[in-house]
């Protein structure tokens, strides 16, 4: 059987995740068309079985909510497939040009450079509040550094001449090279250094 590689172009060999607790909720299994079109949104930890690429797809349809508002909701936040398809295919084509590297290896080690391993909830003790730090779990890691590294894209390119195309290429060759430059890896040393000042 011939190998299935992303986009038609770039295969899976020697891709690995370094990280053990994130090994079973980073799936490296590519697809034909990776669009399950929400199959298993009802089961509670399917999505971390759908291929990665295809979560990034995801989630510059939907990139999710900051502060409880809804973040941006124009331009290309539309909720088309089709369109976030052909940006992530042109964003691993200029992160590929960049880093002269396979651009699923370099996705793959920004996600896990930017999952964050703690953050803040707050408690309620006798009429007041506290922050407590406590440990995130896996899943949720790699959700919000999917979140942040698209609300970091299109932060950039909000009321500029940027394309998103290359302000998402930027944050997660910046993520991959542990960069502050990256909106997920600032980020996450700020609620990390947060979470050890409220021990």
């Amino acid at each position: 059987m011939p190998e299935i590689k992303v986009f038609n172009r770039w295969g899976m060999e020697g891709i690995k995740v370094d990280d053990f607790g994130l090994q079973p909720y980073l799936t490296l299994q590519p697809r034909i068309v990776p669009k399950t079109g929400a199959r298993y949104a009802g089961s509670r930890f399917h999505k971390s079985k759908t291929f990665i690429v295809e979560r990034l797809i995801n989630k510059i349809m939907v990139p999710g909510h900051k502060s409880k508002k809804h973040y941006k909701s124009s331009g290309h936040i539309t909720g088309k497939a089709q369109t976030s398809y052909l940006i992530v295919e042109e964003v691993f084509r200029q992160i590929e040009k960049t880093t002269k590297e396979n651009p699923i290896k370099v996705f793959v080690k920004a996600l896990e450079n930017a999952a964050q391993r703690e953050e803040i909830v707050t408690i309620e003790y006798g009429g007041a509040r506290y922050p407590k730090a406590v440990e995130c779990s896996p899943q949720r890691r790699v959700d919000l550094a999917l979140k942040y590294m698209t609300q970091g894209a299109y932060h950039r390119t909000f009321n500029t001449k940027k394309s998103i195309i290359s302000s998402l290429a930027e944050e997660i060759i910046s993520a991959y090279r542990l960069s502050s430059a990256s909106h997920a890896i600032s980020k996450k040393l700020e609620i990390e250094r947060q979470a050890d000042s409220s021990r």
